[in-house]
């Protein structure tokens, strides 16, 4: 039987510094837990610009094809600002989800306890959040036809295309469904079925595959609606479905709420492969953040927490990711911290490869 692969993508600014600490949580479960993967890396965004004139090599997208699943770093910095648009670092991501179909974007929002104080809301708001944003990600009024910027008479108008079919709603839906069934079995739909036909249709599909899923209990919400209630009382919801626009938004509120881009995961989710797998890209919500590159500065539990999601949801290693996450959980409640977790109460200061052997410590004494 062979082990399964993992393509790992570091990219640009703090990338390869955060996925250093990833790459020694493997090594771990290879050898305390016996789960080994077949790992290749390669170049994505301005590292393979730098290489290769392209963000993203066509053998590169080859490999990350044939992967079981994808684990990036972060793309771009101001090194690539004056590139033509087409050759920027983040088109290799954006090629990457494009041609793997990754039509779910999976967008945690958790708040650890010993985080709480760092959110802008109240502790007992925040303290204990968990729940999942689940966002279409392939098509919607990013995609929609037509657009552009044109000329009507004498002044220029600006159109994009809100556009959905029914087969793009039912198969997110069907993917947060899913999770759900693996969660609380709670969903909320949100959409603007009040003022837009394609709102409508979104509601009347989500309620059809719902159908399939009896156990989950649904609820539909306003997207304007729903922010007002993240803000109010994020806890009430557990998986959150919506379209392109509304959970470009909605995820970014979510996570703020939790107090640090630093310790976002994320994933992307296709359809599935022979193996039954779905096709996966894993990545960290931060970006490049090329101000602290190279200093020993840069949050890796964000990069940490993705490999996380990809033993749960690529891999079947539920309870391996539970391990993982409380490990990271008990490392946080004993006060260490890096730059972007220093608060007023102080902790016990690391750099990025403290935070990693931390973590690893705290996985040894999981045994």
């Amino acid at each position: 039987m062979t082990n399964p692969s993992l393509l790992i993508l570091p990219g640009d600014g703090i990338g390869p510094e955060v996925m250093a600490e990833v790459r020694k949580i493997i090594d771990w479960f290879g050898a305390k837990r016996g789960i080994v993967f077949d790992v290749s890396e390669d170049l994505v965004g301005g590292a393979a610009y730098d290489a290769h004139g392209t963000p993203l090599h066509d053998d590169t997208m080859a490999k990350a094809q044939a992967a079981d699943a994808v684990l990036l770093g972060a793309v771009g910095g101001p090194k690539y600002d004056a590139l033509d648009f087409s050759v920027k670092p983040e088109r290799g991501l954006l090629r990457l989800r494009k041609e793997m179909d990754l039509f779910s974007n999976l967008r945690p929002a958790q708040c650890f306890d010993a985080l709480s104080d760092f959110s802008s809301l109240k502790k007992d708001v925040v303290a204990g959040l968990d729940i999942m944003i689940v966002r279409e990600l392939t098509s919607g009024v990013y995609f929609g036809e037509p657009r552009g910027i044109f000329k009507e008479g004498n002044e220029r108008v600006g159109i994009n295309t809100q556009r959905y079919t029914e087969s793009e709603i039912a198969r997110v839906a069907r993917s947060a469904f899913e999770l759900a069934m693996r969660r609380d079995k709670k969903l909320c739909s949100m959409e603007k079925a009040n003022v837009m036909e394609s709102g409508i249709l979104w509601r009347e599909v989500v309620t059809e595959v719902s159908k399939e899923y009896p156990e989950v209990e649904l609820s539909h919400m306003y997207a304007d609606a729903g922010a007002m209630q993240l803000t109010r009382w994020p806890k009430q919801f557990d998986v959150i479905v919506t379209d392109n626009l509304f959970g470009d938004l909605l995820s970014d509120l979510a996570a703020m709420l939790t107090g640090s881009l630093g310790m976002l995961p994320s994933a992307s989710l296709g359809a599935p492969m022979a193996n039954g797998r779905p096709k996966a890209l894993y990545e960290p919500v931060h970006g490049s953040a090329p101000d602290i590159a190279g200093q020993g500065k840069a949050n890796p539990i964000a990069c940490i927490l993705s490999f996380a999601m990809a033993l749960r949801y690529s891999f079947d290693q539920g309870e391996e990711a539970a391990r993982l996450e409380a490990a990271i959980e008990h490392v946080l409640a004993d006060g260490v911290r890096t730059a972007d977790l220093m608060g007023p109460d102080g902790g016990t200061p690391v750099s990025t490869s403290g935070m990693g052997d931390a973590i690893l410590a705290a996985l040894d004494a999981s045994l």
